[in-house]
């Protein structure tokens, strides 16, 4: 008969450390020393406590078993470690969760009177019950060149590049995207793991639909132009989207190129955390790949990004990594998508990689009332309109009620959800942090445009055309003064704006400011607290909106 170990999969993913750090009671991991044959009472406890850990995760906690509550690793014999795993199944089973092993330590057996042990490491996750699945946007920037769009074909598709970019080609929406080999527009993928950390895509036959279906875990990939002309599209696409992780790939034959750096800048700037992909390493000999890599960790080491560079050479790495990733680490990739070097390691991040957001600011975000930022807008057949974006705040359910606008001269109108759908498939309710489709009836494609919102009825909808911001000057190269024009990036909103106000003479690169924006074509929906990005030709900054000036709105019925 097989062993638990065996069922879960075995664990060829590296070894523990020595010892971890000590168990916090905050976060989504448990220390346990063993589970061996619990009291019906014990057994609640411990339910109850796995059901905490789960939504500490946001539908992911991880298990340390064999584990002392100070880290240090006892282990266990063959048999603890059977009837613990065994404990540990009834758990998950009573939650709905699955469970899969990510790494095992063999302790030396003369530290215990020579008997075996070893200590398990253990993910739990579960789909949280108002979710199809666990959900992350990926962002994935980098010059033009850079294999972008064939490293994600080849993650979502299983198969290796045959040199010339085979791989990439799913990605592209136009024709000349597919002639020049050059993404121009934001295109969507998506990569499922099922409750065992297998990748669903790589199942023959698996439509997008299916894929949802079958997974607990979603990466939904977005591709982003990485040349310069399209750099406002990259932009739109990062604000808009708001990815939770952003993938910098660097091409190990061109290096720092480009627009790496800028890519790089804006997304820190909107505070994604960022990790790095040296691509195309079949190429570049190993002194040369060693140069970058230098310039690499000096760069994400300078005061500008102030991040912990961390080489990512073993799935061991990957798992420490990506279970206690936060802002100031930035794992780096070396990998090929023609030999397929350490294409593994990427999947098994993505797969312990956690939810940015957790449980309780979801559920926080969930009551507030409604806003849906419009990214996308259709006109389907026997449908009607169709808008796509990003819900920030609230839920809409189909049937419901709400606003649309703000239009040119600063109306909302109301409007009635005919449908909802997500990844394709529909849906009866969508909630804060999730992307989706919406389909409206009492509304003409012509009548919206992009930067939009729909608002709760309730919410007294309040737009502006201007509004006050913390503004932080990245380049320019001579001082900015008042009627200064520039492009803005606020979320889903792009629009001209000029400086009608400083609170000094002037402002040179490197230096803060506290100015008022001006939109110069229409007024636009704006929440106070949230990050903008202004640019200007070679011009560039980034600020936080501190107050609005709200016009008189009305709501047309």
């Amino acid at each position: 008969m097989e062993s638990l170990v065996d069922l879960f999969g075995a664990c060829d993913s590296g070894e523990l450390p020595e010892a971890l750090p000590p168990e916090e009671e905050e976060g989504n991991v448990e220390y346990k020393l063993k589970l061996v044959n619990p009291s019906p009472s014990r057994l609640e406890h411990l339910v109850t406590q796995m059901k905490w850990r789960l939504e500490e995760g946001n539908g992911e906690a991880i298990y340390e078993i064999g584990v002392e509550d100070n880290g240090i690793l006892t282990g266990l014999t063959n048999a603890d470690l059977q009837a613990s795993l065994s404990t540990l199944e009834k758990m998950a089973h009573r939650l709905g969760a699955s469970l899969s092993v990510l790494r095992e330590k063999y302790v030396e057996p003369e530290e215990y009177d020579g008997a075996s042990r070893r200590a398990l490491e253990i993910l739990v996750r579960k789909v949280p019950d108002d979710q199809e699945f666990i959900d992350l946007r990926l962002a994935v920037l980098g010059n033009v060149d850079a294999g972008k769009s064939t490293l994600l074909g080849v993650l979502t598709q299983g198969e290796l590049d045959n040199g010339r970019g085979c791989a990439r080609l799913n990605l592209f929406r136009h024709l000349h995207e597919i002639q020049t080999g050059r993404t121009s527009s934001i295109s969507y993928d998506i990569l499922g793991f099922d409750g065992k950390g297998e990748v669903v895509n790589y199942v023959e036959c698996r439509s997008m639909e299916e894929i949802c279906e079958n997974s607990s875990k979603l990466i939904t990939l977005i591709d982003l132009a990485g040349h310069q002309k399209y750099l406002r599209t990259t932009i739109f696409g990062l604000t808009g989207n708001c990815p939770d992780f952003a993938m910098l790939v660097v091409s190990a034959t061109t290096g720092i190129a480009g627009t790496t750096k800028e890519h790089l800048g804006y997304a820190l700037a909107l505070r994604v955390p960022v990790i790095v992909v040296v691509n195309k390493v079949d190429l570049c000999p190993a002194p040369s790949l060693q140069r970058l890599l230098r310039q690499l960790e000096n760069i994400l080491k300078s005061p500008g990004c102030k991040k912990i560079p961390v080489y990512i050479s073993s799935e061991d790495d990957a798992i420490t990594v990506a279970s206690s990733l936060d802002s100031k680490i930035a794992p780096i990739f070396t990998v090929s998508c023609v030999t397929g070097r350490n294409l593994d390691l990427i999947l098994k991040f993505l797969h312990v990689l956690p939810p940015q957001r957790s449980h309780t600011e979801r559920e926080r975000l969930t009551q507030d009332p409604t806003e849906f930022q419009i990214d996308e807008l259709y006109s389907v057949p026997e449908v009607g309109t169709v808008v796509s974006g990003v819900i920030k705040r609230g839920s809409i359910r189909e049937g419901e009620k709400l606003l649309v606008g703000p239009s040119d001269n600063g109306n909302f109108q109301e409007v009635k959800v005919r449908t909802v759908h997500r990844n394709r498939l529909p849906c009866r309710l969508i909630q804060a942090g999730q992307a989706a489709s919406v389909a409206l009836l009492d509304v003409d494609r012509e009548q919206l445009r992009k930067g939009m919102v729909l608002l709760s009825p309730s919410a007294q909808p309040v737009c502006c055309k201007q509004f006050e911001a913390d503004v932080y000057v990245l380049y320019h190269c001579r001082n900015i003064t008042k009627n200064f024009q520039t492009t803005i990036h606020i979320g889903t909103v792009c629009q001209t704006a000029m400086i009608t106000s400083i609170d000094r003479s002037h402002i040179k690169t490197n230096e803060k400011a506290k100015v008022v924006f001006t939109f110069k074509i229409k007024p636009e929906h704006i929440r106070v607290g949230t990050r903008l990005l202004f640019r200007d030709g070679k011009t560039k900054g980034v600020g936080e909106v501190t107050r609005i000036f709200p016009l008189d709105t009305d709501v047309e019925r």
